[in-house]
């Protein structure tokens, strides 16, 4: 071999090592590419589970107040509806002094009735609002006896209005019962 075939020779032997050693940087670049790509994509899935995980908490501390703030506006609910009766006997006192002639027992009882009222209307206690002619509504109503209407106009209606109903807070605790026209 002449020195020229030999430098032929050490010169493709040169161009096929860097040929390799290229070849190996840009598979060495793929693969730390494809690495970078692979963590990234963690990274991602990551970041989706901590942002699933931080709403699930935050709809849980939303829903855990408003069943606190629930139980707080019904918390006597109980003894509220204990009461309900001493009220009705407070109309049926009231109804029955004001035709009698002691005017002062009547003041006395009625002085007592409005602190009482005005005491469990602090705590949350409403009258559901209720009068003759209304729209007998069922989710509203509690229709004891169903009467003749006395005119077309009254069929459906309430004509009158046994017990009161009363709502602590948003929810009904005793509905109205009320006769309705058929």
């Amino acid at each position: 071999m002449s020195d020229k075939n030999k430098a032929e020779d050490i010169e493709d032997a040169v161009s096929k090592e860097e040929e390799i050693i290229e070849n190996d940087g840009e598979a060495l670049e793929q693969e730390q590419l494809s690495e970078e790509e692979q963590l990234r994509e963690d990274l991602g899935k990551e970041k989706d589970k901590f942002l699933r995980l931080f709403a699930e908490f935050e709809n849980y501390k939303k829903r855990t107040s408003k069943e606190r703030m629930d139980l707080f506006k019904t918390a006597g609910q109980e003894v509220i509806v204990s009461l309900l009766p001493v009220l009705d006997d407070f109309d049926r006192a009231l109804k029955e002094l004001s035709k009698s002639e002691d005017k002062e027992m009547f003041k006395g009882v009625e002085l007592i009735n409005g602190k009482l009222n005005e005491t469990l209307k602090s705590k949350g206690l409403q009258n559901v609002a209720v009068d003759s002619g209304d729209t007998f509504d069922a989710e509203v109503h509690e229709a004891i006896t169903q009467i003749p209407a006395p005119n077309k106009k009254m069929k459906g209606k309430v004509i009158d209005v046994i017990e009161k109903g009363y709502k602590l807070g948003d929810r009904i605790i005793r509905h109205p019962k009320v006769v309705v026209g058929k």
